[in-house]
């Protein structure tokens, strides 16, 4: 490809799917909106619309913007245009990965608020450089993880899922109507009260 040629045929008008979310049903998308189409529409883009209303960010999955990636994903658009990286990701890994994705696809992503534009060649440092960063978040939380569970067990302390106490009902009513209390109950049958509680209450 020539130097004189970009990353995409801009005689061509870029179809960008523009993106907005907004955490809850009392705040509005239009501010997001506004933004974004007057940006699409003054670079000359055809533009298609997705908006998640009341939908946190934190959320795994968010209807409009997976139906954005399905139309990406067959090459229905050439740009993602964004207000924020916040309104598009959970965290920087799935950041990391959005745009990994994007990038192998050949579409660019584009974000108002933080002048990011992976179009340009300093836009795509700035991915490469987040990428570095989430594995460095990665390989931290791995070593944590793992140190927590050598000390654990340098304590002594049981790792896993706590044991389920099984308790022998028909002993439990037998020792209750005696009139023996929680307490002792529960340590002639080896098990914690509120297993003894649990056992009878749902007998």
């Amino acid at each position: 490809m020539s130097t004189l040629s970009s990353r995409h045929d801009r005689r061509v008008p870029q179809r960008a799917a523009i993106y907005a979310r907004v955490s809850t049903f009392e705040q509005v998308p239009e501010n997001q909106l506004t933004a974004l189409r007057a940006f699409g529409t003054a670079r000359g883009w055809a533009v298609t619309e997705f908006v998640d209303h009341g939908v946190s960010g934190a959320k795994e999955r968010r209807p409009q913007l997976d139906a954005m990636l399905a139309d990406v994903r067959r090459r229905k658009f050439d740009l993602v245009l964004v207000t924020k990286l916040d309104r598009l990701a959970r965290s920087t890994r799935h950041l990391v990965m959005l745009a990994g994705e994007l990038e192998a696809l050949g579409v660019d992503l584009v974000v108002l608020d933080q002048a990011i534009d992976t179009t340009t060649p300093s836009g795509r440092l700035l991915f490469h450089m987040l990428a570095a960063i989430a594995e460095f978040e990665r390989d931290l939380i791995v070593d944590r993880v793992r140190a927590g569970l050598a000390r654990a067990r340098a304590q002594g302390k049981r790792l896993g899922r706590p044991r389920i106490h099984y308790v022998d009902v028909t002993r439990a009513a037998e020792l209750r109507a005696q009139g023996h209390s929680w307490r002792v109950t529960a340590r002639l049958l080896g098990v914690h009260p509120m297993a003894v509680r649990r056992a009878l209450a749902t007998a």
